[in-house]
């Protein structure tokens, strides 16, 4: 038991980097070091920051060697001599590791002060390593920014810290500081193969590879899954041994997930996700794989070839680069963000397997997104044009009835009509005769007479006098929604002269005439009229010169008329259509002036 248990720690010491040339994945830090020793510029502070397992602590120690040990040769230690020993083993009495996650008070700092003036026993520098500096209190910082901006000068300190964010400016500012970045997955995987091979095991290249993925830039993590798995594994460890210990699910397993949520195979999808977790495959993990997999590709669909995989080995590349090429960019995202947001969602709940599930639901049911940005760009570009119903499907409907919408009165056959749509027509006040000017009043579709609509509901309209109200009745009923709600306030259309229509609205409506001025809006209008007559037509839009006294018009209106308008409005009818309500009463919306009446 007793061997079983010192063996990580044995195995861990072992292949800790002792000089320079030794570290990994760090080799532009070691050189700058190398260098400053070699022209004795070596700073009384530095700080070293990182993830946690990408070697600061190893560098530090290094360090520290190279700078005591009386037998350095080119900035390397001999790693032979009782110094290098002591140094190697954090034993050493000159050289002090200090936790400071443990030691973070200020009487902590206090001794460190009082006992930095001694001078070292038997080496040339003393050193003081203090790992997680950032978990100092601020009083500690306080009481050791003073010894730290002037230092005995045979007193060095190297701070180790993952939060560089959590040390106060004032330190940072007076130390040179090295950012230890994450190590490649090829070197994990080439050190492992050589610690392989050191413990003399029989290691499946894709078993290290696999262990060098998961262990996620972290040379001390990768290590300890080493261990572990040399600790499982037989005389011969392959990648399913790998997948056993760990509780992961194989590539191919992945790969084929991913392929029936691209063919929309619900049920084959959960076969196979209730299969892996029968097999031994962690719910966790699982989940964990399936957000790496997505993300290699979302990064081989956006053609970044040349960046690493993390989800399966190297080789599976070509089948992940064609399921990129037939999910899309956009899909890919959306399906990404599910298992991320999923993920999240698991950690708080204990039905993590229904949410999973539910995930791989909503993934299989994500459309081409692609396609809808092409949509999109249809829509703002104004050339979006939906294809007209046909007579058989425009006859019928298959739909519960609801209440008619203005366009609905317009372009439906006349049988298709309520009936007490035509008793609300019938019921309507006769309007008054047109002016001898040139000017007409505009009839909203719903008040158009419903046998003419059924007689002509396309028909085509010549460009001449008098033809104005019916011409502005069709180009309302084929305009979409948005654009007819901003061009119902138009008070007057007019034929100003050949292929030319103007467009006036009342005086308070410069809003809807400046979205009307839009490029693609006025394109879309021009290009109605132009259907509709058969001829170009050039449309210019203008606001009225007199006072708009609509507001005026609303109060005076009897309580008929207001009913008659508000079963005319599109947006009450919908609310009564979904409620069930019936209008009792019409209350005018008066505004009140503010201060004295």
């Amino acid at each position: 038991m007793d061997d079983q248990t010192s063996h990580y720690t044995v195995l861990a010491r072992r292949f800790r980097p002792q000089t320079f040339g030794d570290v990994v994945g760090q080799e532009h830090i070691a050189h700058a070091l190398r260098n400053a020793i070699h022209k004795s510029k070596v700073a009384h502070a530095y700080i070293f920051t990182g993830s946690r397992g990408v070697g600061k602590t190893s560098m530090a120690r290094i360090l520290a060697k190279s700078l005591n040990c009386p037998a350095a040769v080119d900035a390397n230690p001999c790693n032979d001599c009782e110094i290098c020993d002591g140094i190697s083993a954090g034993n050493d009495i000159d050289v002090l590791e200090i936790d400071g996650a443990s030691n973070r008070g200020i009487d902590d700092i206090r001794t460190l002060r009082a006992n930095v003036n001694v001078k070292s026993m038997r080496s040339k520098y003393k050193i003081y390593i203090i790992d997680e500096v950032h978990m100092l209190t601020k009083e500690a910082f306080n009481a050791l920014l003073k010894t730290l901006e002037e230092p005995p000068p045979k007193v060095k300190f190297i701070f180790c810290t993952t939060e560089p964010n959590k040390v106060p400016d004032t330190i940072l500012s007076r130390c040179q500081r090295f950012d230890f970045g994450t190590i490649a997955t090829d070197s994990i995987a080439k050190r492992l193969a050589t610690i392989a091979e050191t413990e003399g095991a029989n290691v499946d290249r894709d078993a290290v590879e696999l262990i060098a993925r998961r262990a996620a830039g972290s040379m001390r993590d990768s290590q300890s899954l080493f261990d572990q798995l040399l600790s499982f594994g037989g005389d011969q460890i392959s990648v399913s041994d790998v997948h056993r210990l760990f509780g992961t699910a194989p590539d191919e397993r992945l790969i084929e997930l991913a392929g029936h949520l691209l063919q929309r195979r619900r049920d084959s999808a959960l076969q196979l996700f209730n299969q892996a977790l029968a097999d031994g495959v962690q719910l966790g993990e699982l989940t964990d794989q399936l957000v790496s997999y997505f993300r290699d590709l979302m990064v081989l669909a956006s053609d970044a070839d040349e960046v690493a995989m993390l989800s399966v080995s190297n080789s599976c590349r070509a089948e992940l680069k064609e399921q990129a090429k037939t999910w899309g960019l956009q899909t890919i995202v959306a399906a990404l963000q599910i298992l991320a947001e999923t993920k999240g969602r698991m950690q708080k709940a204990t039905y993590g397997r229904a949410l999973a599930e539910l995930a791989l639901i909503r993934i299989s049911l994500l459309e081409n997104l692609e396609e809808i940005d092409g949509l999109i760009a249809q829509l703002k570009s104004g050339t979006f044009s939906q294809p007209s119903p046909s007579p058989a499907s425009s006859g019928s409907s298959t739909r519960a009835p609801k209440p008619q919408s203005a366009k609905a009165v317009q372009s439906a056959p006349a049988a298709s009509i309520p009936e007490q749509s035509e008793n609300r027509q019938k019921s309507q006040a006769t309007p008054t005769p047109e002016s001898p000017q040139k000017k007409t009043e505009i009839i909203e579709p719903d008040v158009v007479n419903s046998t003419e609509t059924t007689e002509k509901p396309c028909s085509e309209v010549a460009l001449v006098d008098g033809c104005e109200q019916e011409l502005w009745s069709q180009i309302l009923a084929k305009i979409d929604d948005m654009l007819r709600n901003h061009v119902r306030p138009i008070e007057n259309v007019a034929i100003s002269g050949p292929n030319r229509l103007d467009l006036t609205f009342p005086k308070s409506y410069h809003f809807n005439k400046q979205y009307c001025e839009r490029s693609e809006v006025l394109g879309q209008l021009e290009r109605v009229a132009s259907e509709i007559t058969g001829q170009p037509i050039r449309i210019s839009l203008f606001v009225s010169d007199a006072d708009d006294s609509s507001a005026k018009d609303e109060t005076s209106k009897s309580g008929s008329d207001r009913r008659i308008d508000i079963q005319d409005d599109e947006l009450v009818q919908q609310a009564i259509a979904v409620f069930g309500a019936t209008v009792e009463k019409v209350v005018p919306i008066v505004k009140q002036s503010r201060g004295k009446d």
